[in-house]
């Protein structure tokens, strides 16, 4: 199938937005299932990518970024399964398949472009020194100039080179096996650095039982073959009922007037 320069456009401008989306603008544009409705509409078969991915959002709906250690890119991934299903009539399956070294590819594009960034973070902490706002917003408008272009390249190319990229890339991955072991590596320091973070944060006494229960859940979860799937959204269940369940304890204190010492009502 071929793609006229509109079509090309227009995918370039869409992996280009949702790139900076992911990490930026936080709108859900980057999700499988939008992607690949509109990567769809773009190449005249909405249904088809309304298929993909929603397929596509299941298989990715635990990855979830964890202190800068980044999953498989379910962007570029959903939108390169949407045109492989498109393009080549591949059934759904196949497709996304087919579509997994592109998502490897933006993994690992992301973590590299982190790691780039982050000695200009000392960078900041000097213009913030100085109130030089705009240089601030000069350095996120850059980083994500960057990010958004990427993107747009990698699908571009993926719409051009199809099935034999991803089989180029599948090669290049092995015969560099180094380069791919360097950028894992860097992704799993990211976690940890990530977790210290949130730590430091949560010093608080009030919050190490949350967290130490958060943990053992999680634990437990992941032996679970049945549940280990979903072991994310499931934790983030019970911490949102936690979190509502505070939430409302304090507000009945407040409404008590902050003591403990009980009303008139019903007899106490």
């Amino acid at each position: 199938m071929d793609f006229n320069f509109i079509q090309v456009l227009l995918v370039f401008v869409w992996a280009f937005i949702v790139g900076i989306d992911q990490f930026d603008f936080l709108e859900s544009l980057y999700q499988p299932i939008v992607t690949g409705a509109v990567i769809g509409a773009i190449l005249g078969d909405l249904q088809t990518g309304l298929v993909v991915g929603g397929t596509y959002q299941l298989m990715t709906i635990g990855n979830m970024p964890i202190g800068g250690a980044q999953p498989p890119n379910a962007i570029i991934g959903g939108v390169m399964a949407t045109i492989f299903a498109i393009s080549s009539g591949l059934d759904t399956g196949a497709a996304v398949g087919l579509a997994v070294p592109f998502a490897v590819i933006g993994q690992n594009l992301v973590t590299l472009l982190f790691t780039v960034m982050s000695p200009l973070m000392s960078v900041a902490d000097k213009m913030a020194a100085k109130a030089d706002t705009k240089g601030i917003v000069r350095l996120n408008y850059i980083a994500m100039g960057i990010l958004g272009l990427a993107f747009g390249l990698v699908c571009v190319a993926g719409l051009y080179g199809g099935s034999a990229l991803g089989t180029a890339l599948s090669n290049f991955s092995e015969q560099y096996a180094w380069v791919m072991t360097g950028l894992d590596a860097a992704g799993g320091m990211m976690k940890f650095v990530g977790f210290a973070i949130l730590l430091r944060i949560m010093l608080s006494n009030e919050l190490w039982g949350i967290y130490f229960a958060g943990f053992g859940i999680a634990v437990i979860i992941s032996y679970i073959p049945e549940l280990s799937g979903a072991a994310l959204l499931i934790v983030a269940f019970f911490g949102l009922a936690m979190a509502l369940n505070d939430y409302q304890t304090r507000i009945a204190i407040k409404q008590m007037g902050g003591n403990n010492e009980g009303g008139d009502e019903d007899g106490i």
